[in-house]
This record gives C-alpha cells, sequence and structure tokens, in this order.
C-alpha cells in the first residue's frame, strides 16, 4: 500500500464544473481525515473512504477534522487556496497521510497528503501544519 501527494484528478475536472465552492462565508465544508500506513491513496481517490483511517482517539472520529478555509486569493499569475492548521488533542495517533474531502458534496476528494513517515502522537496533541500560502507552497495551487 502506499500514499502518494497529489491534487485528485476528479477535483480537477469538478473545479471545471463548479462543484467546488472555497468561499468562506457561504461555501462548501472540507475535511480532512487521517489515514495509516495501510491505506492506498493517490490521484485516482474520488472520494473519502474509512478503509484504513485511524482509529478515534481524543477530539478526533471518523472522517476527521472540519478544516477552517482561508479566503482563496492569488499570488502573482496563481490562485491558491489555503486552510488553517488543524490540531486533535488528546490523542493517540499514527498518520502516514491523509485526505482533503468537500463534504458538503458527497465526500468527494481534494487531495492526498503524504506525511512522509508515521507521524505520531501519544496522548497529546497531533497538529496537521500546513505550508505558507503563496504561488510556491500552498496545499492548492493553479498555476
Amino acid at each position: 500500500m502506499a500514499i502518494t501527494q497529489a491534487v485528485c484528478t476528479s477535483f480537477k475536472q469538478e473545479l471545471l464544473v463548479g462543484t467546488h465552492n472555497f468561499t468562506v462565508t457561504s461555501g462548501d465544508t472540507f475535511k480532512i481525515a487521517l489515514y495509516t500506513s495501510s491505506a492506498s491513496l493517490d490521484a485516482t481517490a474520488t472520494a473519502y473512504s474509512s478503509t484504513n483511517e485511524v482509529s478515534n482517539s481524543g477530539t478526533y472520529t471518523a472522517t476527521g477534522g472540519t478544516l477552517t478555509s482561508v479566503t482563496p486569493t492569488t499570488s502573482g499569475t496563481t490562485a491558491i487556496c489555503d486552510f488553517a492548521d488543524i490540531s486533535f488533542t488528546s490523542a493517540t495517533i499514527t498518520a502516514r497521510g491523509a485526505l482533503i474531502f468537500n463534504s458538503s458534496d458527497s465526500n468527494k476528494a481534494v487531495a492526498v497528503l503524504d506525511f512522509g513517515g508515521d507521524k505520531t502522537s501519544t496522548s497529546g496533541t497531533f497538529t496537521i501544519q500546513f505550508p505558507t500560502a503563496d504561488a510556491s507552497n500552498a496545499i492548492l495551487r493553479l498555476a
């Protein structure tokens, strides 16, 4: 099994037909679910699945946590979207990667995150820190 970081192919097509709305005040709800190293996730993911999701622990529950969207903007000639960092407290978690998905629209997949190895918290805080929101680093970029 493997987790390969990617913007999901289905998401790219869905953007062109207006499926996803990242507007902060009236947009869709996006979530992030954590997965073990047994998961198989890559650009072909089309929707959230509970297969090989990490177990409930502390404030982490099935389907993960709700992301706070940062207003989409531009940086140079690149459109960017970012999310606020998210933490799960009092959690014992070992995760290899994550899936960002649109829970407002049939749990459609947005992006797969590969942590590059297992990341662990033991009765502590598991935090996902998103990269700088600029043209080179934002989690979602359209160049």
